[in-house]
């Protein structure tokens, strides 16, 4: 996993490239692909009669190093934007709602989901019965997630939120990411 190279868009192989911070809906829109094909990765993990280390490791990166980040995007600053911007006919508030029960539960089963998959790759060992179910509720938890936000808050955001909004976005989740704000990077001379 190596954050300098590019993402294709979409491809899911890697983490989102920071290029697409410019436009952070399209950003989110993509890292939601790349959330799809970890979950079809967990899936795969647990149908797989033993366990494939290279996807346990890709899984538990994502996990470690990509999904808290993305997480906070969406609750300190996508979720508050819509909430301010939204009309009452909008009804966001409910949607959120439905949006943070799924992701409550999937960041209950989060510990777990880590801690089985490291503990197999410590052990060299396979996943119980008990373990895979675990894995296809969490990938499950998250899908819903994601259909949700890709049906109904990323449109809603696209009409709703101001270029001012956009910018703040761009900005608060280059700070998570831990990259300067091209607006505040001195020209080279």
């Amino acid at each position: 996993m190596d954050p300098s190279k590019p993402a294709l868009r979409g491809s899911g192989e890697r983490p989102t490239s920071p290029s697409l911070l410019a436009n952070p809906l399209d950003f989110i829109g993509v890292d939601h692909l790349r959330e799809r094909q970890v979950c079809a990765v967990i899936d795969g993990l647990a149908a797989a009669d033993a366990l494939d280390r290279r996807s346990a490791t890709a899984v538990l990166r994502f996990l470690n190093e990509e999904l808290n980040v993305h997480l906070r995007d969406e609750e300190e600053d996508l979720f508050p934007l819509l909430a301010r911007r939204c009309t009452e006919e909008d009804a966001i508030e409910g949607a959120i709602d439905r949006i943070r029960a799924d992701q409550d539960e999937a960041m209950r089963l989060l510990p777990e989901v880590r801690a089985m998959l490291a503990g197999c790759l410590d052990s060299g060992g396979s996943l119980t019965a008990e373990e895979r179910a675990v894995l296809l509720r969490f990938a499950a938890h998250v899908r819903r997630h994601l259909v949700a936000e890709n049906a109904i808050l990323l449109p809603i955001a696209r009409a709703r939120l101001t270029r001012a909004d956009l910018r703040t976005l761009s900005k608060h989740m280059r700070m998570r990411r831990g990259l300067a704000d091209p607006a505040e990077t001195p020209d080279a001379e």
